[in-house]
């Protein structure tokens, strides 16, 4: 007899053809099944896979859909119906139908941009049901990733059909006036990031969503359970974003930047997560003690007494514009000045009347004004 893990995923996979292959043809793509499926392997084992369209007018597409063993549902052009809520319909109607049915389908992957397809996720989770969203980068609602568990952009998967060239060989390039001068200014708009700078997003992103497991639940964080809340967080989450060819390797470089510490754990393949304690880590934690420090020593000679706990974190940041007390592991502002008061940076006090507290720096260790 046969058997099966019973840990794999099993997957559905259901297909708005239409809204797919509009939405590439729209950003110069062509929607070829083949690198969904080859995403979709690494994921689990595909039950189902459905598409659903007018396929007449779709017939171009056709071939590639039945190389890959999709099974075409068509919704054919009636002059007095919308054939896009019939195909929408229809593909909602199967889903729910295989979702009450088969229990051993564990992810459900709707492909579509559509928003209309927001209610028919939710009623999955509800059943609770992992659902898995693809949709072209740019004509996917902006409802429809937070709705999934995890959000997949057609274009950024390995092997999706290239761009139209336009007809022509011209590269672009950034001009010299758009780089940073030696003064760290840029004379190009200041909505445009870095490679640098999207690295620093993703480092804080790693360490606030580190701290809030941590301070929400005992025991190590390991890393599969990390990548799960990353994408709790943003469904659109992927390492190759960032320009590494996995998770574990992202971990690699980020430990090797003194960010995080990775220690072998119970299951092979899945380290355990950690903040480290390194010097790097220390010097960073220091400075920002320092900058606590000195932000409650100006306030108590601006305002003539103890400053109070409220407020002090917007002030921190007039001084530091990036000031997070969770680049540092702490859940909040409250337990990183707790933090600070336990190594005797400064003092406070709680003042029951005000139900506030007061923070100071003892007169004894205020430096001497000249």
């Amino acid at each position: 007899m046969t058997t099966h893990d019973t840990t794999e995923e099993r997957l559905a996979l259901f297909i708005d053809h239409e809204n797919v292959a509009i939405g590439a043809r729209d950003i110069g793509l062509r929607f070829d099944v083949s690198p969904l499926l080859d995403a979709l392997a690494e994921r689990g084992r595909l039950i189902t896979r459905r598409a659903y369209a007018d396929w007449n007018l779709f017939r171009d597409d056709r071939r590639g859909l039945v190389d890959g063993n999709i099974e075409l549902i068509e919704i054919p052009q009636r002059s007095d119906s919308v054939r896009k809520n019939a195909a929408d319909i229809q593909m909602a109607v199967d889903a729910m139908e295989l979702a009450l049915t088969r229990d051993f389908v564990s992810t459900f992957v709707v492909v579509s941009g559509d928003s209309d397809f927001t209610p028919l996720v939710s009623k999955l989770r509800e059943l609770n049901k992992r659902v898995i969203g693809v949709g072209m980068k740019g004509s996917t609602s902006k409802m429809l990733p937070p709705s999934c568990d995890e959000f997949i952009f057609y274009d950024r998967l390995d092997g999706a059909p290239q761009r139209n060239s336009g007809g022509g060989s011209k590269k672009s390039s950034r001009s010299k006036s758009s780089k940073k001068s030696s003064s760290g200014k840029s004379s190009s708009s200041s909505s445009k990031s870095s490679g640098k700078q999207d690295l620093r997003q993703l480092e804080r992103l790693i360490k606030r969503t580190l701290s809030g497991m941590q301070s929400s639940a005992a025991g190590a964080v390991q890393a599969s359970n990390l990548k799960r809340a990353l994408l709790r967080k943003d469904p659109t989450f992927a390492e190759g974003d960032y320009g590494f060819r996995g998770f574990q390797e992202m971990l690699r470089h980020l430990e090797s930047n003194g960010i995080v510490k990775l220690t072998e754990g119970s299951a092979p393949g899945d380290p355990e997560v950690d903040f480290p304690s390194s010097e790097k880590g220390e010097s960073s934690e220091t400075e920002a003690f320092d900058l606590l420090r000195t932000t409650v020593i100006d306030l108590m000679d601006e305002l003539g007494g103890d400053p109070p706990l409220s407020g002090l974190k917007d002030q921190l940041r007039k001084r530091q514009a990036d000031f997070s007390e969770k680049d540092f592991g702490y859940s909040g502002f409250l337990q990183f000045t707790k933090a600070a008061v336990a190594k005797d940076v400064l003092e406070m006090d709680w003042e029951e009347d005000d139900q506030e507290y007061y923070l100071y720096v003892p007169d004894d260790q205020l430096p001497a004004k000249g």
